[in-house]
């Protein structure tokens, strides 16, 4: 229906229409329907092969970590890729609500699954340093050290900004202002992504790695594609803004 200017107007149904409608595919294809429960959202259209990327890439660290006898330093690989796990877990199960009741719930578990995965990164963290300082080691001297103390940096700040603007909106002036900043730091999220695939293809040309684990960048290059062609399409446009 269009107005007395000729211009369409806006009804709730197209409204919704774009707000399903997904980066790539039509409208609905990346969308939770209302029959199904939020699980469901971690299969939804392209997800599947953002899983079998993030489960590739775990089981190609885990299995080159268990396979040599277990260290303190062990635990560093083990806990920043399970911390990656559930991180796109969070991303996966979140993008693909549009209802208000969806999006509540959603943003819960988006919310528990990342704290859970920054406590992983945080952990990761707290063991390589006590292995530097315990074996009088370089801090932050190679590329992949340096894009991991970023990376760290930059989940937390994430996690922070999205915990206060979500449960805590009157610290931004309000919830209307809190909202404002949404579709920034979902942006924020997608990059911090790139940031999080750079430092483990990084950590592949460390000498532990290169002498012990025996990771390939090139199955790290190619679950890192298969995440982002996972995730990516399921973007809603309206989202971000566009």
């Amino acid at each position: 229906m269009a107005s007395a200017t000729g211009i369409p107007e806006q009804t709730p149904s197209s409204e919704r229409r774009g707000e399903d409608e997904p980066l790539l595919g039509r409208a609905g294809d990346a969308s939770q329907q209302p029959e199904k429960g939020i699980q469901f959202n971690l299969i939804i259209g392209t997800a599947v092969i953002a899983q079998a990327g993030i489960w590739i890439l775990a089981a190609v660290i885990w299995s080159s970590v268990f396979i040599h006898p277990l260290m303190l330093f062990s635990a560093h690989p083990l806990l920043n890729s399970a911390g990656f796990l559930l991180v796109v877990q969070a991303i996966l199960i979140l993008q693909p609500t549009h209802t208000p009741k969806q999006k509540k719930q959603g943003a819960n578990v988006h919310g528990i699954l990342n704290g859970t995965g920054l406590l992983a990164f945080i952990g990761g963290l707290i063991v390589i340093e006590y292995n530097k300082v315990a074996h009088n080691g370089e801090h932050f001297k190679s590329p992949h050290a340096i894009l991991g103390l970023i990376t760290y940096i930059l989940f937390v700040i994430q996690a922070l900004i999205g915990l206060t603007q979500y449960y805590l909106p009157q610290i931004y002036g309000g919830e209307q202002n809190a909202k404002k900043i949404y579709k920034y730091h979902r942006m924020a999220g997608y990059i911090l992504l790139l940031f999080a695939f750079a430092t483990v293809a990084a950590a592949t040309q460390t000498g532990f790695n290169k002498n012990v684990l025996h990771i390939q960048l090139w199955a790290v290059i190619v679950t890192a594609l298969l995440i982002l062609a996972g995730i990516l399409p399921r973007i809603k446009k309206q989202k971000l803004g566009l």
